[in-house]
């Protein structure tokens, strides 16, 4: 993991955007959301055109009458929808929100003939244009899945917004419907028919055209985000891997991470030389690098160069999860990033391994134990296991995950027994009895990838729930015992974030703000596992190696850490696929991308 860490590159520092350059884009974002907020209130509220703020809503797009209550708030509604693309500097946006401001405005002249209008809405249109070459974003990947979101965000918003507005005229409500009779009212308006609360005068058109638009504009955005062409998130091509696994040849001894870049739902930016690799997710908007470059140190800047480039094209915001030291280095003199430390991962060195002494009794007690149980353990090359017993140890490894969601991004490889892989090693633990079920003697399975030619890094840890406490700590010990004789000379293990936190804050005279600061962490571990993965990897004594996130502003990393969450599997805003599916997917050679691998790191 070390190397020497080469010198800055001027054009890759140029592609980050200065402040005066992105506040173009913001203000515009910030204006069409006030706007939005403007219209919306306009076309809701009878008495906000008596207020203070009359002399601003007069002049926004539309009139006040039925249909152009309707309007106003439609008009609303789509620049709030528009406000976080045009801060995105999306294309798209930037041409939907010039077509609809003069929309707007010729909208009012007709109704109102106001020329003041008119004029506010061309002023509106001055940044815009005035701008335009910095709204120049590519689309993000984007799947079905982002209609079905849209239909239920759509939906329940105008359902809360649908109540206010049956809601905000008392004086000229008929009779006093109950709440679910105002209910009824706004699921009926938004299908375009008349509901059983009725008003006054021309109230009762008002209300129902407004609710009526916020029907029509959840029904439009959802059938086109349906019916657009599909650009779903790149996926690692067959020529990709092959270049990947090249310069994994050559360099891949630098990072333990290196063999998790052929996951196959990752995308791929090379240096104009073809000798290093940068491989990234995008998750909501993050475009997620994970450990350090692949290939020749010298060539990292001219990858990292296209992984900005790329970033910036799409307006995706840019990080990096778990690199090295030289990696975080060489990530933030290139692009002027920041680099925070997020955890520690464990090495052991085979050499120093040993069972004896005072600090390993617990692991040997537990080991010997088992062993005096009846199990044994095996330690195999994938390319040495007969096709019979990989597929078994395939469907045992998916129906033993502890959670109905794939986990893992950054280590994790997404699949087993591919024949590419076969430099992988399984170790699997074995105990006959008279109760085999369907998977035989085969009790508990750990998968470790290639680190170079004398390194594994563990990629997976699967027990049957049933097995007795303690397989993960006995097949560790055995992939450490048998590492020899394949020429293994170091072991990564699991990831412990905030690991020097966790240490020091237990340590006699921490101080009150590390003591709290270990307290939240102990508190989360409830569901994110963080103390118990720290313990579980401190009985093997290993060595820790310092791993970083790099992101752009501190202000990005509670997205940052939202994608990151996304993309390890711990949040899910996708339906998973029925699990028979995603048994016979992880089987075929190629996965999709739902085949992600969990660790199951719970100690006994």
């Amino acid at each position: 993991m070390s190397g020497e860490v080469p010198g800055g590159s001027s054009r890759a520092r140029r592609i980050l955007r200065g402040p005066r350059a992105e506040a173009a884009p913001v203000l515009v974002a910030r204006a069409a959301a006030l706007v939005g907020v403007l219209d919306i209130a306009a076309g809701v509220f009878p008495r906000f055109r008596h207020s203070r703020m009359h002399a601003i809503a007069e002049v926004l797009p539309g009139s006040f009458g039925p249909f152009a209550a309707a309007l106003s708030l439609s008009v609303g509604v789509l620049l709030l929808l528009l406000a976080h693309g045009l801060k995105r500097r999306k294309r798209r946006a930037w041409r939907a929100a010039v077509a609809l401001l003069p929309a707007g405005a010729v909208a009012q002249f007709a109704y109102r003939h106001s020329i003041i209008g008119v004029l506010i809405a061309v002023v509106l249109l001055v940044p815009l244009l005035r701008h335009r070459d910095e709204f120049a974003a590519l689309p993000d990947p984007r799947s079905r899945w982002r209609a079905l979101a849209n239909f239920v965000l759509m939906s329940a918003g105008s359902l809360a917004l649908g109540l206010v507005i049956v809601n905000v005229h008392p004086d000229r409500t008929i009779g006093d419907p109950s709440l679910a009779d105002r209910l009824t009212h706004v699921v009926y308006g938004l299908f375009g028919f008349e509901g059983p609360v009725d008003y006054q005068g021309n109230t009762s058109w008002t209300v129902a055209f407004s609710l009526g638009a916020l029907g029509w504009i959840t029904a439009a955005t959802t059938a086109y985000l349906a019916f657009r062409p599909e650009h779903p998130a790149a996926r690692l091509t067959e020529d990709d891997e092959e270049k990947l696994r090249a310069l994994l040849a050559k360099h891949g001894r630098r990072d333990s991470l290196g063999h998790f870049a052929l996951r196959r739902d990752k995308a791929v930016v090379f240096s104009p030389s073809g000798k290093a690799a940068v491989t990234y997710r995008v998750v909501s908007g993050v475009m997620l690098a994970s450990g350090d470059p692949i290939g020749d140190v010298e060539a990292w800047p001219g990858a990292i160069e296209r992984f900005m480039d790329e970033a910036k094209a799409h307006s995706w915001t840019p990080a990096v999860m778990g690199c090295s030291e030289t990696g975080g280095e060489v990530w933030t003199r290139e692009t002027g990033l920041d680099a925070l430390e997020l955890g520690d991962e464990a090495v052991v060195d085979v050499a120093d391994f040993s069972l004896a002494g005072r600090a390993m009794r617990n692991v040997r007690q537990m080991v010997k134990r088992i062993e005096r149980a009846g199990y044994e353990t095996r330690v195999r090359r994938v390319r040495d296991l007969g096709e019979a017993e990989l597929e078994r140890i395939r469907r045992a490894a998916e129906d033993w995950r502890g959670t109905d969601t794939e986990r893992g991004f950054s280590m994790a490889l997404g699949r087993i027994g591919d024949l590419a892989d076969s430099d992988c090693l399984i170790a699997t633990a074995h105990k006959a009895d008279d109760d085999r079920g369907e998977y035989g003697d085969l009790k508990a399975i750990l998968h470790f990838v290639p680190w170079g030619e004398d390194g594994v890094s563990l990629d997976l840890m699967r027990r049957d729930r049933s097995a007795d406490p303690g397989m993960n700590e006995l097949l560790i010990v055995a992939a450490l015992q048998a590492a020899p004789k394949f020429g293994i000379t170091r072991i990564s293990l699991n990831f412990a974030m905030f690991r020097a936190a966790l240490a020091r804050g237990e340590k006699i005279g921490a101080g009150p703000v590390l003591r709290a600061w270990r307290g939240l962490l102990v508190f989360l571990s409830r569901w994110f596992q963080i103390e118990s993965l720290y313990k579980f990897n401190a009985k093997f004594q290993p060595r820790w190696e310092p791993r970083f996130v790099v992101y752009r502003a501190s202000a990005d990393l509670p997205r940052i850490g939202f994608a990151a969450m996304q993309a390890e599997g711990f949040v899910t805003l996708a339906l998973p696929l029925p699990r028979f599916l995603r048994r016979h997917r992880a089987a075929t050679g190629r996965p999709c991308a739902h085949a992600m691998a969990e660790r199951d790191v719970r100690a006994a």
